[in-house]
């Protein structure tokens, strides 16, 4: 709403009432919304649904590395995924070993990571202690057989490199995995919220959110 984009259209209609509507008030670039909307008319939290019922309830599970991102840069208000990879990459068999001994060999878990050679490798990785891990990405050919192969249950763990943060729906996801730090509040909700939906019919109880990078 605060783009250029939109405000042109704001300016011609200029004594129309505008509704804004969002699933994500927090901006990546720190613009205020507050700044075009003269009040906050409702909102509807995610502690509240999960309260009402509406979202499963979270368990988070924190186990912190000793990640030194001091030298990851930052574009765009977050910080550069090709940094992140390289600061990520010697921690990634630790973080296997710590999901088979938090029990996502039992889960239905997907794996949030900076870049895709890091969602491969660590997909192999994975493979190496026993998990049926597979790896999507922007440029699989076979993105839409293997998210099919997921959902029927052949696989337990789904590496992508932020391409399932939105627009896909697996309610039976019940373990998260956020190895892609960020600074976007709205982008960890997008990545945490890929397993908030209820799935009673699989016997969900809760979401196992593990945490690695005291982002909870």
């Amino acid at each position: 709403v605060v783009a250029e984009s939109y405000q042109r259209i704001f300016e011609h209609f200029d004594s129309a009432k505008v509704l804004g509507v969002t699933a994500t008030p927090d901006r990546g670039d720190m613009r205020n919304l507050g700044s075009f909307f003269e009040s906050l008319a409702y909102e509807y939290t995610l502690p509240r649904a999960i309260k009402d019922g509406y979202l499963c309830p979270i368990k988070a599970h924190t186990i912190p590395l000793k990640l030194d991102l001091s030298g990851v840069g930052v574009q765009a208000g977050d910080f550069k995924a090709a940094d992140v990879g390289s600061a990520l990459d010697p921690y990634l068999v630790q973080i296997a070993d710590e999901m088979l001994a938090a029990g996502c060999r039992d889960r239905k878990t997907v794996v949030f990571l900076p870049l895709i050679k890091t969602s491969q490798k660590f997909r192999d990785i994975l493979a190496e202690r026993g998990f049926r891990a597979a790896e999507v990405n922007g440029e699989s050919g076979d993105r839409a057989q293997v998210l099919a192969d997921f959902e029927a249950g052949r696989y337990d763990v789904l590496c992508n490199s932020m391409l399932l943060t939105e627009g896909w729906d697996c309610p039976a996801v019940d373990c998260i995995v956020v190895l892609r730090p960020t600074k976007i509040r709205s982008l960890y909700c997008q990545m945490v919220g890929r397993g908030t939906r209820l799935s009673p019919e699989t016997g969900k109880a809760d979401l196992l959110l593990l945490d690695f990078l005291w982002h909870t």
